[in-house]
């Protein structure tokens, strides 16, 4: 997961040099939009795959698949081959990350799944903190094409440690309570085509991004139904409202972190280094928050650990806006990021925890993978939302302060509708993989 995080981290440092470099500014975003699109293509089908066969052949393939794709990347002479190889990234590290699940809940006992998933948040500390530093250097000093190339040697070792343990994991554990995979991959092509539009429609105003936001959730929205645990998107109490509280709080903290740099930059003039010193703190309360839900495994219900940290979201985006005060200092809002990030931490090790403690052994890899797809379309949907606003300013040249102060309120308020809902988890009960 480390590995993984470098190259994520590596890949947003270096891809504006790459598509100058490539002459490809125009397609710019589906170097980003293409891996998730393909990761949730590949996340239903690793989902039902490690149910029937065990985690182990989707982890290999999986990560070989990404090693390949940052191959193809590293190695192509125009933006549509680099989006091709970002492509077989998303299908691999989507299939990778449900596997990873999938073993964390058939190999460690119940006391010891929220320290694994905190090691996992802390998996992402150090790429935060150096990954900029050393992905820029790379693109500066020996070639951009050398943050792609690097990628195989960076996940062979650990998959050389992991690979022969791996096959101690077994493959099916009774009957899936999943439709079958051929209609679950239907499903989640049609949830893949909405979500492109989805994301497309974030970068247009007018008639043709409401077109295409209408068109793509009237995709995504029946998919998801039948792809996420039954009763999901009424927020069911159990199961399926611990999955969608996963999806709502990404898509919080997400949309509102990616205009940190930019509102920072913009309104209160700080440079570069400082504004990414914002998210980096982010990055360590993160795994504070991780770390802590680790340590309160027994003494502190799980649905309680949720509800805290959708409160904490809540108040670090309520809080956000007076970074944009002229008479606050601007390190204000690395407080608040800080408050944010550690709810996050609070709440995600406790969302993946009771995922697996909710599922039958058979259903741990669709409901992982329920997961991880709830946090994709969470995520486009409300950063959809938010671009929708900045877009709306820029086109009416009217950037200020309030401008990204209406983004983080809105998304204070989802988080806290959040918190609402999150009392609905109470005390689940199993609940059948598909709706």
């Amino acid at each position: 997961m480390t590995m993984f995080a470098f190259e994520g981290i590596g890949v947003a440092t270096a891809m504006p040099v790459v598509a100058r470099a490539l002459d490809g500014l125009g397609a710019y975003s589906w170097a980003f939009n293409g891996y998730v699109v393909a990761s949730l293509v590949a996340m239903v089908a690793a989902g039902e795959w490690c149910d029937r066969s065990g985690p182990r052949p989707a982890l290999l393939i999986g990560v070989s698949l990404f090693g390949l794709g940052a191959v193809v990347a590293g190695l192509a002479w125009a933006m549509p081959v680099l989006v091709a190889g970002r492509l077989v990234q998303g299908l691999g590290g989507g299939m990778a990350i449900v596997a990873v699940y999938v073993v964390i809940g058939r190999q460690y006992p119940d006391d010891l799944r929220p320290k694994a998933f905190a090691l996992l948040a802390a998996a992402w500390v150090l790429p935060a903190i150096i990954g900029p530093v050393i992905a820029g250097f790379l693109t500066d000093q020996v070639s951009w094409r050398a943050v792609f190339l690097v990628v195989p040697v960076l996940v062979l070792p650990p998959m050389l440690v992991m690979a022969p343990r791996l096959g101690r994991l077994g493959g099916s554990l009774g009957e899936s309570g999943a439709p079958p995979r051929r209609g679950r991959l239907r499903l989640a092509l049609v949830a893949a085509a909405g979500l492109a539009m989805l994301q497309e429609a974030g970068t247009r105003l007018g008639v043709a991004g409401l077109v295409l936001a209408v068109v793509g959730l009237a995709l995504v929205l029946p998919a998801l139904d039948r792809l996420l645990p039954r009763g999901a998107l009424r927020f069911a109490r159990g199961l399926p409202t611990v999955v969608m509280m996963r999806g709502l709080l990404a898509g919080t903290f997400f949309a509102g972190e990616a205009f940190v740099p930019l509102a920072l930059q913009t309104v209160r003039g700080v440079s570069t280094a400082q504004a990414g010193l914002v998210l980096t703190v982010g990055a360590i309360g993160w795994a504070l928050g991780s770390q802590a839900q680790g340590r309160l495994y027994g003494r502190v219900p799980r649905s309680a650990l949720v509800q805290a940290g959708a409160v904490l979201v809540a108040l670090c985006m309520l809080s956000m806006p007076l970074s944009m005060v002229e008479s606050v200092p601007w390190w204000v809002g690395g407080i608040s990021w800080l408050v944010g990030a550690s709810g996050m931490g609070l709440c995600f090790g406790a969302i993946a925890t009771l995922t697996l403690e909710l599922s039958e052994p058979q259903d741990q890899g669709v409901n992982s993978a329920a997961l991880q797809v709830c946090d994709s379309v969470g995520s486009v949907m409300l950063i959809g939302a938010a671009g929708a606003i900045y877009a709306a300013a820029v086109a009416a040249d009217a950037v200020t302060g309030w401008t990204f102060a209406e983004i983080w309120l809105l998304m204070g308020g989802v988080a806290a509708v959040g918190a609402v809902l999150a009392t609905r988890i109470g005390r689940p009960t199993l609940a059948p993989a598909g709706g």
